[in-house]
């Protein structure tokens, strides 16, 4: 009797969560999503370089310029782009000396700040978005069949959909 049969299921993906190693080729598969991912950032974050923002510029200022009055607390900053509270506070540090961000006190928490972007971080932002999609769009998006984005977009969700649980738990730890 085979594993899967031992099991009661013929469901394909319940079927390679009993296999006891990866093959070869998903080895392969793996090592090929972590490599191209890693150079599509080295690519993508050297041409960002060249409007005067880090990578991790860029991820501060789109997380602020997408919340709710352009501001957040520094902890909900530090969830949402999913990084350690001291590595945000000294990466803050950094843009609020060139003037990209400010940081004022948080109205119902003295140990709180609210980062906002300061004009200045605006306008660098904004300078810098139409260069950066266009470099996603020429390393990444022009790349793609339509078939392959939606292959894609298919693999994806599967992942998020499997990690969510994980993520939540990792959520709420973080929290406490």
């Amino acid at each position: 009797m085979s594993t899967t049969q031992a099991a009661g299921t013929d469901n394909p993906s319940t079927r390679t969560a009993f296999r006891r190693r990866m093959t070869s080729a998903e080895l392969a598969t793996w090592r090929a999503l972590l490599d191209s991912t890693a150079e599509l950032q080295r690519v993508l974050g050297a041409e960002l370089q060249e409007t005067s923002l880090s990578p991790a510029d860029y991820q501060v200022l789109l997380a602020l310029t997408e919340a709710r009055g352009k501001r957040m607390r520094s902890s909900e900053l530090a969830r949402t782009i999913d990084w350690e509270r001291s590595r945000l506070s000294h990466h803050l540090g950094r843009m609020e000396r060139r003037g990209l961000i400010r940081r004022d006190g948080c109205a119902t928490d003295s140990r709180g700040a609210d980062v906002s972007v300061s004009p200045q971080g605006a306008h660098v932002f904004r300078r810098a978005t139409a260069p950066h999609m266009r470099s996603i769009k020429r390393h990444f998006a022009d790349v793609l069949t339509p078939e392959q984005f939606e292959a894609l977009a298919d693999v994806l969700r599967s992942l998020q959909d499997h990690l969510h649980p994980y993520l939540v738990a990792r959520a709420e730890d973080g929290r406490r």
